[in-house]
């Protein structure tokens, strides 16, 4: 491995639940700005989160709005996102047909578990978050290739954390990665893209494996512990 792999801390035994919203029309703009109809839709999840936690099955909620979603073809861009903590991993189904979820009409990008991480992803709640969702060849262990690249991010771009998340069940993404960005979306996706080691390392190895990164990055609207 060219670059020294990062310390893996040891993965939640929570249940995640990843959910998308829509409040604008589709747009093909990657920058997404903060409009009325975006903050009064933010504003009716934030609402929506005391009925969340007080259930014995939920550990925590988070409410995320897009402020950058390149327009890749397959990339899930929504104007908002929620990821919801289950106590257990066993209490997926239930969270996730409860009535206080479904009441949101939210889509379901995914249900599943933490199977790798690095650092605290939520140890601030200031800055950018990425949802990295990546697809992957049939029989590719998307979890292992992840694994593989994560020193290129470590050590070239200064990310100090990661939380990647299987899903469990159906999924259009074999894994989403979600991770707090050292610094602002453009700058930190065009230092990706301007580094040769970038395409030469990173990318090479996305597509030895028949995978493809699917990147939105938010900003915090509510965190609910």
């Amino acid at each position: 491995m060219p670059y020294p792999p990062p310390q893996f801390a040891a993965p939640e035994r929570h249940g995640f639940i990843y959910l998308g919203f829509q409040a604008e029309p589709a747009q093909r703009s990657p920058v997404y700005n903060r409009t009325p109809r975006r903050q009064r839709a933010a504003a009716q999840l934030v609402q929506a989160v005391p009925a969340l936690v007080r259930r014995e099955d939920v550990v925590s909620v988070r409410i995320f709005r897009a402020v950058f979603i390149p327009p890749l073809p397959g990339a899930p861009r929504h104007d908002l996102a929620m990821l919801i903590r289950t106590m257990r991993v066993d209490h997926l189904q239930t969270v996730r047909t409860c009535d206080e979820v479904s009441a949101l009409a939210g889509e379901h990008i995914l249900a599943g578990v933490n199977v790798a991480r690095i650092g605290d992803t939520e140890a601030r709640t200031d800055g950018a978050f990425l949802f990295n969702h990546f697809t992957a060849a049939p029989d590719t262990d998307a979890e292992a290739v992840w694994r593989s690249v994560t020193g290129w991010y470590t050590t070239k771009t200064g990310v100090d954390n990661s939380t990647a998340l299987r899903p469990i069940g159906p999924s259009s993404f074999a894994l989403v990665n979600y991770a707090r960005l050292p610094a602002g979306p453009i700058r930190f996706l065009a230092g990706q893209l301007t580094r040769p080691s970038f395409h030469r390392f990173v990318r090479a190895t996305l597509d030895a494996h028949g995978m493809r990164a699917l990147p939105a990055v938010h900003r915090l609207v509510h965190a609910s512990t």
